[in-house]
């Protein structure tokens, strides 16, 4: 069986994306490369989490006007396609705050100090872009040929809900016995030594790379199992391609300056979890029911809203009911 894609996504509309994509990254770029290595503070990462979200909020309404004033789209086509981004760039924000988890546990196990640790997120931010424009691409053509495979995404989603809302196997959730570190380990010649914030360093004459090069790589690809969740999570919203894609890339931009605000208290969202699986639950479902019942695009968005915020709520409770304790990124 066979379905047609219907985009918004006009040559012109990925133009203005780009722009915009390729405008902040040289501005990242720049002042990375201006201020040189330092501890990005928690007063930095808020402001650059808050033009993240300024400019995806920003893209959104100016999105929303130009289909409003074309002929062929009109107020409910605007209006939708608005929806659904703001559903999947909350959506894929929610499902970040896990590669944050992540990216601690990698920089904790490399002894990344916290001053190179932007460096390695800058590239892995861009690497994710790469891959999340192929997978969507993917997706896009296996969802046009064959549209069955939309109750396989959602069968999976339903799957990944119902497992996080398990409770989590007694061990060691340490990296030691990674077989893909142990592999790096055989296979790369690595120093034990960092060179600043360089990927490489030379050692008695020899090119070895460093570990901060290792943590990249294992970044890297932790960011294809989540995009394994995440791709399938948006076109459970729509199967918009462009949409799918530009809300994606916007809240993957914002993962660097995310992870410096909330490195340090992530382990305190003990209930959050829980509030993905419902949404990731909720989608799936959706997505296995789409062809008897619609569920309307602000009422996904209301679901998923509600879900996490209910689940941020019960974490701030259950902590205010224990001593603080404070852990450093670094």
């Amino acid at each position: 069986m066979q379905s047609q894609l219907n985009s918004v996504g006009t040559p012109f509309f990925y133009g203005v994306f780009s722009a915009i994509v390729m405008v902040m990254i040289v501005i990242d770029m720049l002042t990375l490369k201006k201020e040189g290595v330092h501890k990005v503070s928690s007063k930095e990462a808020l402001l650059w989490t808050t033009v993240w979200i300024s400019v995806s909020l920003g893209f959104a309404v100016w999105l929303y006007f130009e289909l409003l004033h074309n002929p062929s789209m009109g107020h409910d086509v605007a209006a939708d396609s608005v929806m659904d981004f703001l559903t999947g760039y909350v959506l894929e924000k929610s499902l970040s705050v896990d590669n944050i988890f992540v990216f601690v546990l990698i920089f904790s196990y490399f002894k990344v100090p916290a001053a190179y640790q932007h460096r390695v997120l800058l590239f892995g931010v861009l690497g994710a872009i790469i891959l999340r424009a192929i997978m969507v691409g993917l997706g896009a053509v296996l969802v046009s040929r064959f549209s069955w495979v939309l109750y396989l995404f959602g069968l999976f989603l339903l799957y990944s809900g119902i497992k996080l809302m398990l409770p989590e196997k007694e061990g060691n959730k340490g990296l030691d016995a990674n077989p893909l570190i142990k592999w790096l380990h055989q296979h790369f010649p690595v120093s034990d030594h960092f060179n600043h914030e360089k990927f490489f360093t030379l050692e008695n004459g020899k090119r070895l790379a460093t570990p901060l090069l290792l943590a990249l790589i294992v970044i890297e690809l932790s960011d294809v199992v989540f995009a394994v969740d995440s791709i399938p999570a948006v076109f459970a919203v729509t199967t918009d391609p462009f949409i799918v894609f530009t809300s994606n890339i916007f809240a993957v931009l914002g993962l660097r300056a995310m992870y410096f605000l909330l490195a340090n208290v992530v382990e305190k969202f003990v209930y959050l979890k829980y509030g993905l699986a419902v949404v990731l639950s909720f989608i799936g479902g959706k997505m296995l029911v789409v062809k008897w019942w619609h569920i309307p695009s602000w009422a996904s968005l209301a679901v998923v809203f509600t879900a996490l915020l209910v689940a941020i709520l019960a974490s701030w409770w259950k902590n205010c009911q224990q001593p603080v304790t404070h852990k450093s990124v670094e």
